[in-house]
């Protein structure tokens, strides 16, 4: 039997000079829906306190499954609608898997003799 591991995304949304203030409303619009996708932890947007045009949509799953499934459902196209409509500058989209201590020291010492070697 598999474990199944926690995993995550994370997306970076820039929006287009002047169009921040609706990327931000049509990006509230994922919320609600998201956080109660099965398998949803915890799903959030954040607006960066630097850059206006900045946004971070974040989701936590219980498992790959979960996140996967979601990312097929409609609530998801509101990326390709933002980019088509040209309220996108860029999309900087993202996922990772829970890792323990010791397999990021491993790969981080893997890495550093990839890197020296």
């Amino acid at each position: 039997m598999s474990t199944q591991i926690p995993v995550s995304h994370m997306a970076f949304v820039r929006a287009r000079a002047g169009r921040s203030a609706e990327l931000g409303a049509r990006l509230s619009a994922l919320i609600e829906p998201s956080r109660s996708a099965p398998g949803c932890l915890s799903f959030t947007l954040q607006h960066s306190q630097c850059d206006p045009d900045l946004w971070l949509v974040s989701g936590f799953w219980t498992h790959q499954q979960a996140m996967t499934a979601y990312f097929s459902t409609p609530a998801m196209g509101v990326f390709a609608e933002l980019v088509q409509e040209l309220v996108v500058n860029s999309l900087d989209f993202h996922t990772f898997k829970e890792v323990s201590a010791a397999q990021a020291i491993g790969e981080t010492r893997s890495w550093v003799h990839k890197m020296a070697g």
